[in-house]
């Protein structure tokens, strides 16, 4: 299985995850100029941008120190996108979550940054 395979396969289980947590998928792989975004969810009001990353195991740090400064600004700048190309409010509930899987363990951080 290549990380391509892998990265979906992690991204599907990320999902599951979130829905059984009573969040709407709204996007996955939202992709435009700027970068891209895992998936985009709806808790309640609030919408959510949400990177997943895996980490077979913690050996280097685990998942948790793969979000680097950059990832985040690329993001924030997709959201922006998402949020003016779907005409949504400036001043609505947005926020940005993370999902790490290490192994089998999956933690959910909302407001990860």
């Amino acid at each position: 299985m290549n990380k391509r395979q892998l990265g979906g396969r992690q991204e599907e289980k990320a999902c599951r995850f979130l829905t059984e947590h009573g969040l709407t998928i709204l996007e996955r792989n939202y992709r435009v100029r700027p970068g891209e975004v895992d998936i985009i969810a709806r808790e309640g009001d609030t919408v959510c941008f949400i990177e997943v990353k895996y980490r077979a195991s913690r050996k280097y740090g685990g998942a948790n120190y793969a979000i680097s400064a950059k990832k985040q600004q690329t993001i924030r700048k997709v959201a922006q996108w998402y949020i003016t190309s779907h005409h949504l409010p400036e001043n609505g509930f947005y926020r940005f979550d993370a999902v790490l899987i290490n192994g089998d363990e999956i933690q959910f951080l909302r407001n990860a940054w």
